[in-house]
């Protein structure tokens, strides 16, 4: 029979054998502990992400290597702490080149399931974009060295039936890359190799032919938050007499107009919207000047050319309020891929190497000038509030319209707050 210890998590006291896992108490008694390393059968705990950093006994820690015992008072949900976990998932975002709407994992991920639960809509720290090297060389997977977190988890869970470890760490700090045996990996049965694939929390192993796309809804992380729910029932968007008439700006940069056809996604809602919304410049009505001052702004895509700036920049200016929407507004999105690549090799390639080549790159003075990268908005103005999707639901965009114009109280639900 297990000693019977009392701890606190955040001033309650909890009754736990002693020796147990401090995230599996915390979780088992309905308090959240985000991980992306930790797995419960792992002895000894990883401890390599980070994600998990508590305060326990007084002192900054992480909690996925603490064990139960008598006295034990740990800090889980403070401003500052909960602000440092936001900040070691918004660098892992940062520094790999992790393009959800385009990747095999989305829905699947344990880092953008993270990235919901914390709330990540924008990272304070600029995107590295590396163009890191995808390994083909093994017989049945593919590493992807941009989306790989260095976790840790392959290297101890996937081994040969002889005991040989798969996955091994190559080279020293920053550098570190997760490298293959393509030896002992050919000696993986099926069934090995596919749960290599899935204890990745990113995308970094795949496969070859097996996909992990599902329908959203069907994929693990789309619906349900592993928290206690905390936000309100989801409201419906409905017209109020009383509300203040406002005028509202929207625009597409270097995007897909995905985000527009979402707003239009309101559906029959768009009937309650125009008599309390005059929308003014914008593709909807085709207005291509300013003549008001808008309440707020809603900008759909990045800056790639010198036209996009001049554009971000007026709405800058003649809003009250400005709101990216959107991965690629946010921080670049798909048009970023680009980011990788020097310029000149993207316009040799799309111009004098391609199939149907000119054998020219087009330049003309009356051309917009293409600039070194795709930048997020908030690089080149400041930006008030940002909705992460690519694109977000109409439900989303609305809600927060209505929240930020009309101080409405709508909570965006877990199933809305979405990276694809």
């Amino acid at each position: 029979m297990p000693e019977m210890v009392t701890i606190t998590i955040d001033g309650r006291e909890i009754q736990a054998a002693a020796g147990r896992n401090l995230v599996e108490i915390a979780r088992e008694n309905g308090i959240f502990i985000p991980s992306l390393c930790y797995y419960p059968h792992l002895e000894q705990p990883l401890g390599t992400c980070r994600v998990c950093t508590c305060q326990i006994n007084g002192k900054t820690g992480v909690a996925c290597t603490e064990k139960i015992r008598e006295g034990l008072a740990v800090e889980v949900n403070t401003p500052a702490l909960n602000d440092l976990r936001k900040a070691v998932l918004e660098m892992m975002f940062a520094e790999g080149n992790h393009f959800c709407p385009a990747c095999e994992k989305s829905g699947n991920c344990d880092l953008q399931h993270m990235g919901y639960e914390l709330g990540l809509a924008v990272t304070r720290f600029p995107h590295l974009f590396e163009d890191r090297i995808i390994d083909f060389t093994p017989s049945r997977m593919v590493l992807e060295h941009n989306r790989c977190i260095k976790c840790r988890r392959c290297v101890e869970e996937i081994l040969t039936d002889e005991g040989k470890r798969v996955f091994y760490y190559v080279n020293r700090g920053n550098e570190t890359l997760v490298g293959i045996d393509n030896e002992q990996e050919a000696r993986l049965s099926e069934q090995q190799a596919l749960n290599a694939m899935h204890i990745c929390p990113t995308g970094a192993i795949l496969v070859r032919g097996k996909n992990l796309s599902k329908p959203f809804g069907d994929r693990t992380f789309d619906m349900k938050s592993v928290q206690t729910p905390k936000l309100e029932p989801e409201q419906p968007f409905t017209a109020k007499a009383q509300r203040e008439k406002k005028v509202i700006a929207t625009v597409s940069l270097a995007g897909c107009f995905g985000c527009h056809m979402s707003m239009l996604d309101v559906d029959t809602g768009l009937l309650d919207l125009v008599e309390f919304v005059e929308i003014h410049r914008s593709p909807l009505t085709d207005f291509k000047s300013f003549g008001k001052r808008c309440h707020l702004g809603l900008i759909e895509g990045g800056c790639c050319n010198s036209e996009n700036v001049e554009t971000l920049r007026a709405f800058r200016e003649h809003c009250d309020i400005l709101v990216a929407i959107g991965e690629c507004a946010i921080w670049g999105g798909l048009p970023a891929m680009r980011n990788t690549i020097p310029l000149g090799e993207c316009l040799e390639e799309a111009y004098l190497s391609a199939p149907a080549q000119t054998g020219v790159v087009p330049y003309h003075e009356d051309l917009p000038k293409i600039l070194d990268k795709v930048y997020g908005c908030h690089e080149v103005v400041q930006i008030d509030y940002y909705i992460p999707g690519c694109p977000p639901s109409s439900s989303h965009i609305w809600k927060v319209v209505e929240n930020l114009l009309w101080g409405a109280k709508h909570s965006v639900l877990y199933s809305e707050f979405k990276y694809d």
